[in-house]
């Protein structure tokens, strides 16, 4: 019998976008999912959206809760499921049609513990394209076996050398989201989001790569990703968003250092969080200017248990990242 795959789609607020997401998950041509719409105290009609789907399809369920943001909908999305297999989906995202049976059938032929496909960033603009462009199944022409997730998470992020390190390099690049992914359940026991965080999806990230043993990489345009003004991603945001992803940086820092792996990525987050608050309008405040040199002084503790090789490695990556950063600002958060 074909395994049980829980989609987990935290809803908040996206009756525009909904439907379209909704639709490209019912559609799927593997059958066997069931559909987890965790509204997290909509205002909007998102709820009846949700309801409405759960009524006319069996495998959608319909979850309300009163607003706690994305963790504790992740994680009441989590509480929930039933399948054998877990993946995500945001509210306003498009998955390929064959997107979940792609990603099942890597699982079965690879062996690994998690499973992942490429995706497409597109803009408002351009939905009806991407609308029928879903329906139309990927197909991948690879599967490539990452070993050692955690380090590849940690090392291989910058564009530019995965495009000169040709498919394998490509393949061992994780992006921050848990979308695009399908994951064994068991890797899930003990796991949950850290609710009130802003970095919920990176927080996760060295438990989850540290206790997988493999992934599974399809070379393949799998999922949607819309890019839309009013996201958590394209907002200006205060102090206390960047001030959360230095911690969490901070913690993927010291946790990769124990687990003999060189934390990069978590380096040149770290210190972009660091340069982003200091720019935002209440740094002055004394209270974060005190919280921004502890975590200032941390981050140099942490950094003195770097060799001078992986000093080295962890700067010229940094600074690679933040010149791509220039071009990606420019083609990406400006979409239209």
């Amino acid at each position: 019998m074909s395994k049980l795959v829980s989609i987990i789609v935290p809803v908040y607020n996206s009756e525009n976008f909904l439907p379209d997401c909704i639709a490209s998950l019912r559609r799927q041509s593997y059958k066997h999912v069931e559909i987890l719409l965790i509204d997290d105290g909509s205002t909007d009609s998102s709820p009846h959206l949700c309801d409405e789907a759960a009524h006319s399809d069996p495998r959608v369920r319909a979850l309300h809760k009163r607003n706690g943001g994305i963790a504790s909908a992740q994680n009441t999305g989590l509480n929930a499921a039933r399948g054998d297999y877990i993946t995500f989906c945001d509210n306003d995202d498009l998955l390929a049609v064959n997107a979940i049976g792609v990603l099942v059938e890597a699982l079965e032929r690879s062996g690994a513990d998690i499973s992942k496909g490429r995706w497409q960033q597109f803009g408002l603009s351009q939905t009806d394209e991407i609308r029928r462009h879903s329906t139309v199944p990927a197909e991948p022409s690879r599967l490539t076996l990452v070993p050692h997730p955690l380090a590849s998470y940690q090392n291989t992020f910058c564009k530019t050398l995965r495009l000169l390190g040709g498919h394998r390099a490509e393949a061992s690049y994780f992006n921050e989201a848990n979308w695009c992914k399908l994951y064994r359940r068991e890797l899930w026991n003990g796991i949950r989001f850290p609710e009130g965080s802003y970095a919920q999806d990176v927080a996760v990230t060295t438990a989850l790569y540290s206790r997988a043993g493999t992934v599974a990489d399809v070379d393949a345009v799998l999922y949607f990703w819309r890019q839309s003004g009013g996201s958590v991603t394209h907002k200006k945001q205060n102090f206390a968003y960047y001030a959360d992803n230095v911690n969490t940086g901070l913690r993927n820092f010291a946790d990769c250092l124990d687990l003999d792996v060189t934390p990069a990525r978590s380096y040149y987050q770290i210190l972009g969080s660091l340069a982003s608050a200091r720019r935002t309008a209440d740094f002055r405040d004394a209270d974060n200017q005190k919280a921004f040199a502890r975590q200032s002084s941390l981050f140099r503790q942490l950094r003195q248990r770097l060799t001078p090789t992986q000093r080295i490695h962890c700067y010229l990556l940094t600074r690679l990242r933040q010149a791509e950063n220039l071009v990606y600002d420019h083609t990406v958060l400006t979409m239209k």
